[in-house]
């Protein structure tokens, strides 16, 4: 793993005040590793390994913002990077009923040189970034599947997640809810818009990424939920991006934030 790095960096000279973030943004598995962590290779095709589209959306989002991202290059099968060092879900041994071979006897040993390996390189590499500025804004990435077996269809094509701090969120999910675009676009797919403020899942993990770089130093943050089977080719991944940055770039001048 001579050329690897847990963490890909981009547009570190843009002069926004944004920080894009995507900490599942792709299902690699290192070589050091079984082939697909033992997994038949369609389990590491779907959400339970990655965040489907969002490597995209973040790199075309954070070119439109002139703002630069980070990025985790690893699969959160690996090691979850939006998970506190002590969560007992940052290495799974079970995900969405499907057991994980290569994490089933992974000792206390072998989290902690995941965590120096993987996790902690990249999570460096995202406070460096944070910290260029003093009025960073961080927008994490991530996407949410549109049903889960057995259940209703989700009918959200946006998740706006927040915890304490809705500085940023409050006015931003107003701003989608009335969005003249976004509307248009849900005409097209058929749907009512749909926003979802802490769906489809609640607020944000104790100690997890949001918590670590941006709620307790005070940043101002969001993080973003789109439904993957909106963003899964490179054209609809940049043209999501497209709809998402004017709304956030207007969202921080209209509320002075």
């Amino acid at each position: 793993m001579t050329d690897y790095s847990p963490f890909e960096q981009y547009g570190t000279t843009r002069t926004g005040r944004w920080l894009v973030t995507c900490d599942h943004a792709t299902n690699f598995i290192p070589d050091e590793f079984e082939t697909d962590l033992g997994l038949p290779h369609a389990d590491i095709s779907r959400h339970i390994a990655y965040d489907v589209g969002t490597f995209g959306v973040s790199l075309e989002l954070a070119r439109l913002l002139d703002s630069p991202a980070v990025i985790a290059n690893f699969s959160r099968l690996i090691i979850d990077p939006n998970r506190g060092e002590n969560d007992p879900t940052l290495v799974r041994k079970l995900y969405d009923g499907t057991i994980i071979p290569a994490n089933r006897y992974a000792d206390d040993a072998e989290v902690t040189r995941r965590i120096e390996t993987y996790y902690r390189p990249y999570h460096d590499a995202y406070e460096a970034l944070a910290s260029k500025r003093k009025d960073t804004v961080v927008c994490a990435l991530h996407s949410f599947t549109p049903q889960l077996n057995g259940a209703h269809k989700r009918p959200w094509q946006i998740g706006i997640l927040s915890a304490a701090d809705k500085r940023l969120t409050d006015p931003l999910i107003a701003a989608l809810k009335a969005s003249p675009a976004l509307q248009k676009e849900a005409a097209l797919l058929g749907e009512p818009l749909c926003i979802g403020d802490n769906e489809p899942y609640v607020g944000q993990f104790p100690d997890d990424a949001i918590e670590a770089h941006a709620i307790k130093q005070g940043r101002l943050n969001v993080l973003i939920e789109l439904r993957s089977d909106l963003i899964e080719t490179e054209a609809t991944q940049k043209h999501w991006a497209a709809l998402l940055a004017p709304i956030l770039a207007q969202t921080l001048t209209d509320n002075d934030l």
